[in-house]
């Protein structure tokens, strides 16, 4: 099928496909005329992008678990091991991030609650 149709089937724009294309996340054959042409599993790969970018991957991790993911129709799971390790490396930072986001979020709001000063009274 052509991009076009693939953008049909999946919700995606034929722009956001093509970049999945560029990051290596889809790899569709060429016709003699240029075309790219996707397959029905293409379909299904598409899916499970956007739900590994939903869980917060960056495209370079996506590109190498991608080929490792299963889909029980519900949940996907990892099916080589050193990928599901690679997904406990990216857990384990977006754990980080989180913790970090919120101490800085706890920072701002003890700025926010505390008393005004005496110099904002004066510039009043």
């Amino acid at each position: 099928m052509r991009i076009g149709e693939l953008s049909h089937k999946t919700g995606m724009s034929v722009r956001g496909l093509r970049y999945y294309e560029e990051q290596g996340l889809l790899r569709p054959a060429r016709r003699a005329s240029g075309y790219r042409e996707f397959s029905e599993s293409d379909v299904e790969s598409v899916r499970r992008i956007r739900i590994l970018l939903a869980a917060g991957l960056p495209t370079r991790v996506i590109a190498e678990v991608l080929p490792c993911m299963v889909d029980d129709g519900r949940y996907l799971a990892p099916t080589c091991e050193e990928m599901a390790g690679d997904l406990r490396t990216e857990l384990d930072r977006m754990n980080r991030d989180i913790a970090e986001r919120e101490a800085a979020r706890s920072i701002l709001q003890s700025i926010l609650a505390a008393e005004p000063s005496t110099h904002a009274h004066a510039a009043s």
